[in-house]
């Protein structure tokens, strides 16, 4: 046959359509499948992975929401109490002027020159936070009392200061310098 010649059909058979069968079409239905399938899993392994890094992002930023308040918190507690350093330094001046005064002196100028820069001194210091220990007569607590001598004593009770050698000190509401007592005991 030469091209442009016809197959001549008898009339009773139908000419037939192109074959468009199933075995044509389960390997791209299988195909089909097997990429729905595989976006599927990816779908989910990206939706997982979505809510892994939100999960990740939220913990961070919860991190560092409590770094900047713990900060915060550090700064102002550094300059709250930055200056216990001066006032550490300056209460050896402090007890040397206590002890000054209870020198005896005969010129009561002097005296009372000395009064007075103590007396604006410990004003300053407790304008800045300072607030000195009463220790004398009251019971012992280790917390703010140092006792560097124990004396029998049958007029006070037991573990009462009796007197105090060196002042104590508190500063903005903690302990500086805890006081240095002599405290009591029954014989």
């Amino acid at each position: 046959m030469q091209e442009g010649d016809q197959i001549i059909t008898s009339s009773n058979e139908a000419p037939q359509a192109p074959e468009t069968g199933t075995q044509d079409t389960a390997p791209v239905q299988e195909d089909l499948a097997a990429v729905v399938a595989a976006l599927a899993s990816e779908k989910d392994k990206l939706a997982a992975e979505k809510g892994e890094l939100q999960e990740r992002f939220l913990r961070r930023q919860a991190e560092f929401e409590n770094f900047r308040k713990r900060a915060r918190r550090e700064r102002e507690e550094y300059l709250e109490f930055a200056g216990a350093d001066t006032m550490t330094a300056l209460l050896p001046i402090l007890d040397d002027f206590e002890r000054a005064l209870q020198v005896a002196c005969a010129d009561a100028e002097y005296v009372r020159g000395i009064e007075l820069i103590y007396q604006r001194l410990m004003d300053v210091m407790k304008k800045m936070g300072l607030e000195p220990l009463q220790a004398a007569g009251r019971k012992f607590d280790p917390n703010l009392h140092h006792a560097v001598d124990r004396v029998q004593s049958e007029e006070a009770e037991e573990d009462t200061v009796l007197d105090e050698m060196q002042r104590g000190y508190n500063y903005k509401g903690r302990l500086l310098r805890p006081s240095m007592v002599r405290v009591t005991y029954k014989g």
